[in-house]
């Protein structure tokens, strides 16, 4: 059975090269095993690798089972006592023997590892590896206070309220006046921040794992990072103006959010989704979320191929976009403060008891220390993908931003659109502030009104939003573009300001994330249909291979 070896293979190569796990597992199409099972193994082994570490290398089994290497003994050992199933293979399978023929050595290793930590059962120390899986070690190895992500929770208005879940789901946790009382808390804690950018957005930090709440599991609360709530509330949809299309949906955070904003508007949402599964999984969310009657799912619906003049897109004036990209402001949870620790391969077998061992034999070595690596966490954006050069980057990041500027040129091409949020959870000019500049200089821009959304018309709290664009990525995209000093009305200074960044990590709780906005005047501009642009170019097609998976209502659609 392939499972333990491609699991290995999957922990080695993280240790090694660092980068993510979802973006190793999902990275690749040739697994033998089901990508999601050898995602949920490599994750839960990940977790719990301090400790199986400890009792793998102090068992001696690698001294004894030579056909084991420490990954497939921290993976077997993880199998044995904590799966529900136990090792995932026939009893008589050479991988099963291997390791359960030293269950009670293990087990008693276990015992003591627990103990050592001071936790009276194995589910008390269950909960302790979930929480700091979750919330992060309090320290840094320097022992000072760890900044740590926190965990954002979007209030779904469309089945409850903030004050009912204040009042009920966490009224265990102490409301903090800032986000840096998360940012800085101990995992013991039980605290909420409400957000002061978007409503109805907390973020909170404590050892309950949110996903078990039952308001969760109601679809009354969405995980979902701050930067990703960005391009709904900035697209800022007015009830009863007009309909809008979501045109890349899936999985769904950003859809079911703009319905909460058009609820009892009389408006609706078209969620545009090309991937037949994908399709399936946004379906699944918008009914969960109590969606359902505000938006509609076009299963296997290119946005591309949408035609702007048929009869169903007359009515829509707002557009928000949201496409591929190369990822890299990814933050999991996990990329940051889960610790892969692989056992030592050096550490010998078990003393033998007899004679010549009690009358002083040769003693084993301590082991050394484990090798300390980054792991991943679950996320429902596409993580950046392992580029060996700055080559390679660049020709991907030339083929996203292509797709990018053609979906957002077919956005503008909508006679009765008003407004458009262009985003990206990318660090990287050339999907970000380069896009918007060639957006905007654009025929169909200019033929058709279009303008950046200045920061002065953005909702209150976008407009307050301390970060902005690059106004040195906008004035090298204008000058590449031969374009002057001006755009649509605008110069550099005003388009950079009119953007919004939020950096990965640090003290805004934020993952790495662009989004832009677009207005034009009026609406029911008359446009010319051959200049429409044409259908999905081949970086959209070569892009299909890297859509993110969808986890559930999971951190984070960014």
């Amino acid at each position: 059975m392939s499972l333990y070896h491609e699991a290995a293979d999957i922990l080695e190569k993280a240790q090694k090269n660092g980068g993510s796990l979802k973006s190793i597992v999902f990275g690749k199409k040739t697994w033998k095993t089901d990508a999601k099972t050898l995602f949920a193994l490599t994750s839960e082994a990940a977790k719990w690798s301090e400790v199986l570490s400890e009792v793998v290398e102090r068992s001696g089994v690698l001294g004894v089972e030579k056909t084991l290497t420490p990954t497939l003994a921290l993976l077997l050992t993880h199998d044995l006592f904590l799966s529900k199933k136990g090792v995932a293979l026939p009893a008589s399978h050479g991988l099963n023997t291997s390791i359960s023929r030293h269950k009670v050595r293990l087990s008693a290793e276990l015992t003591k590892a627990r103990l050592r930590r001071e936790f009276a059962t194995l589910d008390a120390l269950r909960a302790h590896v979930n929480s700091e899986a979750a919330n992060g070690p309090a320290t840094d190895s320097d022992s000072k206070p760890r900044i740590r992500h926190p965990r954002w929770i979007r209030i779904n208005t469309l089945r409850t309220s903030l004050d009912n879940e204040l009042a009920s789901t966490f009224t265990d946790y102490t409301k903090a006046l800032s986000l840096k009382e998360i940012t800085h808390a101990t995992r013991d804690q039980r605290i909420y921040h409400i957000d002061e950018h978007i409503p109805n957005l907390i973020a909170v930090v404590g050892p309950d794992e949110p996903t078990t709440f039952n308001s969760y599991k109601q679809g009354k609360l969405i995980l979902q990072e701050k930067a990703s709530c960005f391009p709904a509330y900035l697209l800022d949809p007015m009830p009863d103006e007009g309909d809008v299309i979501d045109a890349c949906a899936a999985p769904g955070n950003k859809t079911t959010h703009l319905a909460s904003l058009l609820a009892d508007s009389g408006s609706k949402v078209t969620a545009c989704e090309k991937d037949p599964e994908r399709s399936k999984t946004l379906e699944k969310m918008v009914k969960l979320a109590g969606a359902g009657d505000i938006v509609t799912v076009k299963q296997k619906q290119n946005f591309l191929k949408l035609d702007p003049a048929a009869k169903e897109c007359r009515s829509v004036t707002s557009l928000l976009l949201d496409p591929s990209c190369s990822g890299s402001g990814i933050f999991g949870r996990d990329e940051a403060m889960v610790t892969v620790r692989l056992p030592s391969a050096t550490v010998e077998a078990p003393a033998s008891k007899s004679k010549k061992r009690k009358r002083g034999g040769q003693k084993t070595q301590p082991a050394p220390e484990p090798i300390e690596q980054a792991g991943d966490a679950i996320t429902e954006e596409t993580p950046e993908q392992e580029d060996d050069d700055d080559a390679k980057l660049k020709a991907r990041l030339d083929n996203l931003s292509t797709f990018q500027l053609k979906l957002l040129q077919h956005a503008m091409s909508f006679p009765a659109a008003k407004r458009i949020t262009y985003s990206t959870c990318s660090i990287h000019a050339e999907e970000n502030e380069n896009v918007v500049v060639k957006a905007l200089l654009s025929d169909i821009a200019t033929s058709q009104g279009w303008r950046i959304m200045k920061r002065s018309d953005q909702v209150d709290g976008m407009s307050r939003w301390h970060k902005r664009g690059s106004a040195d990525a906008v004035r090298t995209a204008m000058v590449a573009s031969a374009s002057g000093h001006a755009v649509n009305g605008l110069d550099a200074g005003q388009v950079g300001d009119a953007c919004i960044r939020c950096e990965k990590g640090g003290e805004d709780g934020t993952m790495g994330f662009f989004v832009a906005g677009f207005v034009r005047e009026g609406g029911d501009i008359a446009m010319e249909l051959n200049g429409a642009p044409d259908e999905a170019s081949d970086a959209d097609k070569a892009d299909d291979d890297g859509e993110d998976e969808w986890n559930g209502f999971s951190e984070d659609e960014a």
